[in-house]
């Protein structure tokens, strides 16, 4: 494992954000804003709807140059898109929006991303990329979205030491596919690994098919059991405010497994308190399980905030 002092990277004030972030809400939505162009909304970050508390830049790209680096700025059709989006103008958004309480994670990966962290080079070539990255842009921390496998041991010690590079207000999130989070899954074991550091897990319960849930039956995506089944799942192994259910804002934003926002928000309903399930009602319920993350906000917005705005609200009267 890749140490601090093997690599030169005792935690400086210099690393630090500028400002300690807010505390997240006790149930908190989360989007992921795309730094790309596809069919869904282009938009710059101060056009984000107030509804969400945390948002998730998508995507940091691996550097060519520099094996398990990674590279971050605005994207150019994205700024032509805008007529013009500048990356002064990015981070003064960020900052204005981090004025108003929200949260910032760098999120690596997705569908198409991928970072090699095979070595121990890569993995100091990351570790220095992310910091400089998250420095720069004044943003609270990281989000793993990698899809194509992981090198579990490498990527734990990345993320631990960009904690200890950054500091005790490090937020570590992560967005597995439910696949990955079945028994035996890659993802289970790193986020044994790092539970301790770790500030929320948001499974995308979509593009998945039919999974087995945690009562040894087998359900299919796109209803409230199939939800609260797979959360059932990270709730035997973290604590409630560390899991969230990944959702699409669209039938467009996933290729499967949309779901209406009100089968969102009756699935949140039975795992904090037991009602509105389904054939699957949990042994107990947990009031403090974190809230909801939809791929994207982007994709909300081409809807006119549909998602976020019944989501949102209903987050809001929780226990």
């Amino acid at each position: 494992m890749v140490t601090l002092a093997a690599l030169g990277l005792a935690p400086t004030s210099a690393a630090e954000p500028a400002a300690e972030p807010a505390a997240l809400p006790r149930h908190q939505l989360t989007g992921y804003w795309q730094n790309f162009v596809n069919s869904a909304t282009p938009l710059r970050i101060s056009d984000i709807s107030p509804n969400y508390d945390v948002i998730a830049l998508a995507f940091a790209n691996a550097d060519p140059a520099r094996p398990g680096a990674v590279t971050f700025t605005v994207d150019p059709e994205l700024s032509r898109a805008l007529g013009g989006y500048s990356d002064e103008q990015l981070k003064a958004d960020i900052a204005a929006k981090k004025a108003e309480g929200k949260t910032f994670v760098l999120s690596v990966g997705g569908e198409k991303g991928n970072v090699d962290l095979g070595s121990e080079a890569n993995v100091a070539n990351f570790v220095d990329s992310v910091g400089k990255i998250l420095t720069d842009y004044d943003i609270d921390g990281l989000d793993i979205d990698l899809e194509h496998g992981l090198n579990v041991p490498n990527i734990t010690s990345a993320l631990r030491q960009l904690r200890d590079r950054i500091g005790d207000y490090f937020v570590l999130t992560m967005a597995p596919q439910t696949l990955d989070v079945q028994p035996g899954g890659a993802y289970l074991q790193l986020i044994e690994n790092v539970r301790d550091i770790l500030t929320v897990v948001h499974t995308q319960y979509y593009n998945s098919g039919s999974m087995n849930g945690c009562d040894g039956q087998v359900y299919n995506q796109g209803s409230v059991d199939f939800i609260t089944a797979q959360a059932c799942i990270l709730l035997e192994t973290l604590r409630p405010d560390q899991v969230s259910l990944g959702l699409p804002a669209t039938p467009s934003a996933a290729g499967s497994g949309y779901v209406d926002p009100g089968v969102v928000n009756d699935a949140l309903s039975c795992l904090t308190s037991a009602t509105a399930c389904g054939q699957y009602t949990p042994a107990q319920p947990h009031p403090e399980l974190s809230g909801v993350m939809t791929w994207s906000i982007n994709w909300d917005a081409t809807a006119g905030n549909f998602f976020s705005d019944l989501v949102r609200a209903h987050l809001d009267t929780l226990p």
